[in-house]
């Protein structure tokens, strides 16, 4: 299925979100996703389903001093 991650188009195999991190190799406890402008609870992760032309937004958490 044809996604858009982060402004890019993507073909994907996943049918939830937390697949499609799999897939991405992005660990999801270290994320906040948006689908379709709309930000999805961590713990929805797994049920979210993503469908063709989802526009999905991942930013990562990136710790420092």
């Amino acid at each position: 299925m044809k996604v858009r991650v982060n402004g890019m188009d993507m073909e994907v195999k996943a049918g939830t979100l937390l697949e499609l991190l799999q897939e991405l190799n992005i660990n999801p406890q270290r994320i906040v996703a948006e689908v379709n402008l709309e930000i999805v609870r961590r713990d929805r992760f797994n049920e979210y389903k993503i469908k063709e032309g989802d526009s999905i937004e991942i930013v990562n958490f990136v710790g420092g001093g």
